[in-house]
């Protein structure tokens, strides 16, 4: 997948394309569905499959005080948009300037004049432009007076819920990583750098590795199953996302217990990815640290049950 960077980075010679116009934060099941069919018709027309994104995200240039944590990162947000088989993606640097962009000025300047659209596949409660002036039916209207067809998708469902990156961040919120899950269509996880910890896994409990620090979104704190990749190397684990009050520090932190641990190198260099399977339990404010050293054995025993069971049923999932 090729990425533009601005506007002026795309060639003139990108031919006709297939597009999708979003944010795509958390690539979720619903965004993964559109995507695809921009593929599918991208490959039927012999034309490019492109996302149109925008880097930073608009609200933290237009509503800073109220900007969401984002569930997918720049990187991350690249890496799962390629895996849904486009062949670019441009990334429009939003500034307030371009803000001021009308739903028109965006139909004819971008979809057409630089992208050659020949389709424009969007949900339903898509909105675009100035002030967000732009919806599916005015699309319609500017896609007959400058030359592409619009294809509108309505909101998915999944077990009762839309599927959308607010009730993705909703659910990750409130701590159900199962249900996130679901309408992910992947595990949600975070990726980052080892970070120095204050040694409290290493001395009282088991092997740990923290994450330096992460400023987008986590699930709520607690405790919960999951599995850490460090480097090309996936370990079971337990991972405690919070203030770790039992020491009295109530400084936020992302620790991981690794459960089948074995003596690696880990540098500053190192990427870490937890990926969260599972909520086991709020945290909590021990009474000692022999008290909690008593829960850690019982959290590891129940892991490890767990992390058995997960993999007699994965050769039968089929």
């Amino acid at each position: 997948m090729k990425i533009f960077r601005s506007l002026e980075e795309v060639p003139a010679g990108l031919g006709s394309t297939i597009v999708s116009v979003g944010n795509f934060d958390g690539i979720h099941c619903g965004h993964q569905h559109v995507l695809g069919e921009v593929v599918r018709r991208a490959r039927e027309t012999n034309s490019q499959a492109v996302a149109v994104t925008f880097e930073p995200h608009p609200f933290r240039v237009l509503r800073p005080d109220v900007v969401p944590r984002l569930i997918t990162p720049l990187p991350k947000k690249e890496a799962l948009l390629a895996a849904c088989g486009l062949d670019a993606l441009l990334e429009i640097p939003f500034t307030r300037d371009f803000s001021m962009t009308t739903a028109e000025e965006f139909a004819r300047n971008i979809l057409c004049a630089r992208l050659q659209a020949k389709e424009v596949h969007e949900g339903d409660n898509f909105h675009f432009g100035h002030n967000a002036q732009g919806n599916t039916a005015s699309l319609k209207e500017l896609g007959r007076e400058f030359g592409f067809e619009v294809r509108s998708y309505p909101v998915m469902m999944m077990r009762g819920m839309a599927v959308s990156s607010s009730q993705v961040r909703s659910l990750l919120v409130a701590g159900k990583v199962g249900m996130a899950r679901h309408l992910l269509g992947r595990v949600f996880s975070i990726t980052g750098a080892p970070g120095r910890g204050r040694g409290y896994g290493h001395k009282y409990t088991v092997p740990t590795i923290n994450l330096s620090r992460y400023d987008d979104l986590v699930p709520a704190n607690g405790v919960y199953l999951t599995q850490t990749r460090v480097d090309h190397e996936t370990f079971n684990s337990l991972t405690n996302v919070g203030l770790r009050p039992t020491f009295g520090d109530e400084s936020f932190a992302i620790e991981t217990h690794l459960l089948d641990f074995h003596p690696i190198d880990i540098t500053a260099q190192t990427e870490v990815e937890v990926s969260f399977l599972r909520w086991h339990r709020p945290e909590i404010k021990f009474p000692s640290i022999d008290a909690l050293k008593e829960q850690i054995g019982r959290d590891v025993k129940l892991a490890q049950r767990y992390f058995t069971l997960l993999n007699f049923l994965a050769p039968h999932a089929s």
